[in-house]
């Protein structure tokens, strides 16, 4: 089982500290509003749509506005949405991949690449970062549901692969097929998770110093600026010396 990563900490914390809440909401109700024309608009039928629900709940979304998403699915109104991945290096070489959703695949792809351009990193081929990643899924708690044995074992019997416990929380990996029985699973012991959702999980991770993972943070936060920018995964961890500098 694979602990945290100094990078995961980090994130989480910045998420904590950092987050805007309009431009979350927003991203969470798009993702609503797609998972229902994709499938039923019902939660219950439709699994990704139950855990965009149940992200959005773990955000603290007010539920007219979850509402509101599924409705404007059900109804047929609303853009239609084109899921896209984009690919790129930041510095040292790190991976970075992009989820967007978008209604102008042109508009979205010269803002990511001019993003990664400015910031000292360069857009890809598809492929040429994910190779180094593992698509799967996670499902993640607060560090106070339980210990880490506690943990490991419930994760354990509900089928999952992996954990990865610190005291920021525990996150609990799965194969991607099973993400939406395996929470389930969890839900019944522990509750409601913070997020259950399909992850892209890098098989080994580069470090950064103070200067570069500063650089890597901006970066980082200018292609979360962008609002067709859904989700951001990169394949670093902090050193010792940026974690400090970075967590004061």
């Amino acid at each position: 089982m694979a602990g945290h990563s100094k990078w995961a900490n980090i994130q989480h914390r910045k998420g904590r500290q950092d987050a805007k809440r309009s431009k979350l909401f927003s991203k969470l109700s798009k993702e609503i509003t797609v998972a229902a024309k994709m499938g039923a608009p019902d939660p219950d039928m439709n699994p990704r749509l139950r855990l965009a629900v149940q992200n959005a709940k773990s955000q603290s979304v007010p539920k007219d506005v979850i509402a509101r998403a599924i409705s404007k699915a059900a109804a047929g109104e609303g853009d239609n949405y084109e899921e896209i991945r984009y690919e790129g290096r930041g510095p040292e070489g790190v991976g970075v991949i992009v989820e967007a959703l978008t209604d102008n695949r042109n508009r979205t792809a010269s803002e990511v690449r001019s993003t990664f351009t400015k910031h000292g990193g360069a857009l890809g081929e598809t492929g040429s970062v994910s190779f180094g990643f593992d698509r799967v899924g996670i499902v993640e708690y607060k560090a106070d549901i339980g210990s880490e044995d506690d943990v490991m074992e419930a994760a354990i019997e509900a089928g999952a692969d992996d954990v990865a416990s610190s005291e920021e929380g525990h996150s609990i990996y799965c194969v991607l097929e099973d993400l939406h029985e395996v929470a389930k699973t969890l839900e019944a012991r522990f509750g409601e998770p913070d997020a259950a959702k399909p992850t892209w999980r890098p098989q080994m991770t580069i470090e950064l110093g103070e200067a570069k993972a500063e650089t890597m943070m901006k970066l980082y936060d200018a292609l979360d600026d962008l609002d067709d920018v859904q989700n951001i995964y990169a394949n670093f961890e902090l050193s010792d010396e940026a974690a400090a500098a970075m967590a004061g």
